[in-house]
């Protein structure tokens, strides 16, 4: 792999394929990656170990995650990621483990910036659950970080990371800026070191910062931790006492985890009530889900109803807050309000997807009906060798606030939601007879355009389908060439595919990028954003398919 490291695409143990980095530390990177052997999704984090290892390092390090691993799973089934593989190859140490339908604490904060204190609490409580379960058979964790946390689409955490620690010859591993005073100074360490890492993480839940900040080099971290006073939390609330106690210098003064448990209950038995009723739309906004239910049509499924309303409920609190937006533009329902950061979802349901219409549905999603494609539009541009628009190149959402400047929710009455740039409205829908739709998205004067797909007779294999479904008819198009290969994806843990493609649309040369994923049952889902060629990887085009990508959650109707 090289100095430049390991990179999307690549095969790791020649069985797992690299995808896209989930989350970056010092030493420690986590990715998205498929198992090929099993066409199943994975996380993979990669250690680099030292030059030199000492002889068996990597290998009893190997055995410490598999060993950890199986006892904490019994411990703590869900709570902690079951261990897959743990393969050494060119001077890494790659641990596999199963997929989890989250996003880690780190990335959930850099998108949607810091939590109330209640909500952080109710993830200080998931996070002593698991570690009083280990520290009661004697394991400690030893590198608990923002990375090492996953936040759960549902709810809930998974930790991952258990017997990474001392897998090289370093004080800490991934984030030195959440090591205790005892492993910055190099000396042994127990249970006490993870409470303090508990600690740092409330610190940095509800201040938006780690207690001790990264000064670039491990070891310039590691001493400020030793030498500097902590600063006192400002924004932390009734959590403050709790954060102080557990970052208390001497090991021996800090608070146990009975205590942290009393506290941190009492925080959300006593504040949790009046918390949601300030932060999250009215509970879960029936009023204005009844209108959004009313306007479905043909629901067969009731069950199906509840489903759209938990979709919808999910999209609002995984923001910090969403700007209000009426029905002017084409919105069948906004969330509107302030809606606090929570343990939620990274992306929705199911990911954007390639679009389809008469053009087909890529990633697996067929076309509705035939004549169903609604036309690209756009504004004079020349051909462009513009680079493939990878999602994960985009930037991210403000880490400030929910949304980027310029965007806000809208909630569709087919049961799916996605925020869009402002003054963008539904411009076209088609329907089929077995439920598939297309729903086009634009703004007049915008050139560029996204359209949502769902289907019902969905295949098997989301690259066939582009290759052998979609593209066929996409060949009849004035110009058509693809860019790039048809790339084989997972994306939230389901399978997909990634296309791009360029046509001309009247005068215009247009460029698409669709993602298609499957969602079971034959089903499946796909988005397409196409804009005009000659500025596609302009900086605000990156921004919105981030945006689409990283807010889109759908249910079928």
């Amino acid at each position: 792999m090289g100095d430049a490291g390991p990179a999307a695409h690549e095969l790791v143990a020649g069985r797992y394929r690299l995808q896209e980095v989930v989350h970056s530390e010092v030493n420690c990177v986590c990715w998205y990656g498929e198992d090929i052997e099993y066409a199943r999704p994975r996380l993979l984090t990669q250690t680099r170990l030292p030059p030199d290892p000492s002889p068996g390092r990597a290998g009893r390090a190997a055995a410490r995650i598999v060993y950890t691993s199986e006892v904490m799973g019994l411990r703590c089934p869900g709570s902690v990621a079951g261990v897959i593989d743990v393969v050494e190859e060119s001077g890494n140490l790659w641990t596999v483990v199963e997929w989890i339908d989250g996003m880690p604490l780190g990335e959930f904060l850099h998108q949607y910036g810091a939590l109330d204190h209640v909500r952080a609490a109710r993830i200080g409580l998931d996070l002593l659950d698991v570690l009083e379960s280990a520290h009661g058979q004697g394991l400690v964790h030893g590198e608990l970080s923002l990375g090492q946390v996953f936040a759960r689409d549902q709810g809930g955490v998974v930790v991952t990371g258990y017997g990474l620690a001392g897998a090289v010859p370093t004080a800490r591993i991934g984030a030195p800026a959440y090591a205790s005073p005892e492993q910055a100074g190099g000396g042994s360490y127990g249970s006490p070191a993870d409470l303090w890492a508990l600690g740092a993480l409330l610190y940095t839940m509800t201040e938006g910062r780690p207690p001790f900040r990264d000064r670039g080099h491990p070891e310039a971290t590691l001493k400020s931790i030793g030498r500097l006073p902590v600063a006192g939390p400002r924004r932390a609330g009734p959590l403050g006492r709790i954060v102080q106690g557990l970052l208390r210098k001497d090991s021996r003064e800090r608070l146990t985890g009975p205590v942290v448990r009393d506290a941190l209950v009492r925080i959300v038995d006593d504040a949790s009530a009046t918390v949601r009723t300030a932060v999250v739309p009215p509970e879960p906004s029936a009023h204005r889900l009844a209108a959004v239910v009313g306007r479905v049509r043909d629901r067969r499924n009731l069950g199906r109803v509840t489903l759209v309303g938990a979709a919808v409920a999910a999209v609002a609190v995984t923001v910090t807050a969403l700007a209000a937006t009426g029905d002017s533009s084409g919105v069948d329902s906004s969330v509107s309000g302030a809606a606090a950061s929570h343990t939620g979802p990274r992306l929705p349901t199911g990911d954007g997807g390639a679009n389809g219409g008469a053009n087909g549905d890529g990633g697996g999603v067929r076309t509705p009906a035939p004549g169903t494609e609604g036309s690209t539009t756009g504004s004079s541009a020349a051909p462009s060798s513009a680079p493939p628009l990878s999602p994960s190149a985009t930037p991210t959402p403000s880490a400030t606030g929910a949304l980027p400047a310029g965007f806000r929710l809208y909630t569709a009455s087919e049961g799916f939601a996605v925020a869009l740039p402002e003054g963008w409205r539904r411009l076209s829908t088609d329907r089929a007879e077995d439920r598939s739709y297309r729903v086009v998205f634009g703004a007049d004067g915008d050139p560029r355009n996204l359209a949502v797909t769902y289907s019902t007779r969905v295949g098997s294999d989301p690259v066939a389908v582009w290759r052998d479904t979609v593209e066929p008819t996409l060949r009849q198009a004035d110009g058509y060439d693809r860019v790039g290969a048809i790339r084989a994806t997972t994306y939230q843990g389901r399978r997909a595919a990634d296309m791009e493609w360029v046509e001309e649309s009247g005068t215009t040369r247009v460029r698409t990028f669709g993602r298609g994923f499957l969602i079971g049952g034959g089903e499946g889902f796909s988005l397409r954003w196409t804009a005009p060629d000659a500025d596609w990887a302009t900086a605000g085009n990156r921004q919105a398919l981030k945006t689409f990508l990283a807010t889109f959650r759908g249910l079928p109707d």
